[in-house]
């Protein structure tokens, strides 16, 4: 049965503290003076995780206090600060609860993100007003019911985190046991391998392609392609049918957050920030595909600004290689099916910890509208 509770304002129930700027000259990273935070990227998963000190603190919240992001893209973010003083930027407002059990008010404001980020203004620079951290309205039981719910919450969240944590651990082992696998692989080649290079295995096509600047591209139904995948859709092509594209340059070349070697095929466009291969089968393009993107590549790699992998380098790469194509393609579909089911695994893990943070939600939900 839902309970009806009382309606406060968090103006009533707490002194709020605006933060202050402070100078990069004022602060340091070796630990002198107190700790200084700059806004949600401070924030650890339980408490704030400090990275510079200042010597010169303006406004400094205390143990006990509840920051609330109110500028930035984190806006609505909340941490509880278990430091006995920080200094704290602009980015953020401590709230010092008086009138109510602070970790009660903590949950309450845990549960408020997407409130406060529908609030916000400011298209560069998002935030949320003092008057609207102020006038949000809480439904406030007894203190002896605040405690419950907090007891309440607090044990089912410490369960949700062994969950989550178990989940996420599950996650990294399932692409850590697939990247080892492939390490294998290529580490110890078995009998019947050579090495190579990709100027043996492929003919390169790099002579063929056509950049095109964006106000001359006429849009249609054909990929361009650039150094990371598609970056347009054009009116017409210049290659058909099955090749490997290899990233020229960009800084995915040593970030690697996207492939660096990835197969196309059909009709498309390809510009001069991707080398393109055309390989004899796919058995081998797809063994050299998956290989590239098994291994880093700095060492191949020129400029500081501007990360390039050119032809020259490209093609002294050493290639361990099955020296059959039939040897190429058992070793291809041997990985492909590994792949296969650690993809499957990575979504039940991810689906798993969907489902924690949608169980978070729904208790915070119950538990501050007396349902729990």
């Amino acid at each position: 049965m839902t309970k009806v509770w009382p309606t406060r304002t968090l103006g009533e129930l707490c002194q709020l503290i605006s933060g202050q700027h402070i100078e990069a000259k004022d602060y340091n990273v070796d630990a002198r003076g107190v700790g200084y935070l700059t806004g949600p990227s401070d924030f650890g998963p339980l408490n704030p995780i400090i990275s510079k000190w200042t010597e010169h603190p303006k406004i400094k919240a205390k143990r006990g206090d509840i920051l609330i992001t109110v500028k930035g893209s984190g806006v609505g973010k909340i941490n509880l600060l278990d430091e006995d003083e920080v200094a704290i930027s602009r980015q953020l407002m401590a709230v010092r609860v008086t009138g109510a059990d602070p970790r009660f008010v903590h949950a309450v404001l845990s549960s408020t993100f997407d409130h406060f980020q529908s609030l916000s203004t400011g298209a560069a620079i998002p935030g949320i007003s003092r008057e609207q951290v102020l006038g949000l309205k809480i439904m406030l039981p007894g203190l002896p019911e605040q405690r419950r719910i907090v007891g309440i919450l607090d044990e089912a969240f410490d369960g949700i985190a062994t969950a989550k944590a178990n989940a996420e651990k599950n996650l990294q082992n399932a692409r850590a046991l697939f990247d080892s696998h492939v390490h294998s692989i290529f580490a110890y080649p078995g009998v019947g391998w050579a090495e190579t290079t990709i100027d043996t295995l492929a003919t390169n096509l790099d002579s063929k392609r056509i950049p095109i600047t964006k106000s001359d591209r006429k849009s249609g139904e054909y990929p361009y392609y650039g150094a990371s995948g598609i970056v347009d859709y054009v009116a017409d092509y210049i290659f058909d049918g099955d090749t490997l594209l290899i990233s020229e340059d960009g800084a995915n070349l040593l970030m690697r957050s996207t492939p660096i070697a990835f197969s196309v095929t059909g009709k498309y466009w390809v510009n001069n920030h991707a080398h393109i291969l055309k390989f004899p089968n796919m058995a081998t393009q797809k063994f050299v595909e998956i290989y590239l993107e098994s291994i880093k590549l700095d060492e191949y790699i020129t400029g500081a600004a501007q990360p390039k992998l050119n032809q020259k380098a490209l093609n002294s790469i050493p290639i361990p290689i099955p020296r059959t194509v039939d040897g190429q393609a058992e070793i291809v579909d041997g990985i492909q099916s590994l792949s296969t089911e650690t993809r499957r695994l990575e979504s039940i893990y991810q689906r798993k910890l969907a489902a924690l943070d949608a169980l978070k939600k729904s208790l915070l939900h119950q538990a501050f509208s007396g349902q729990l």
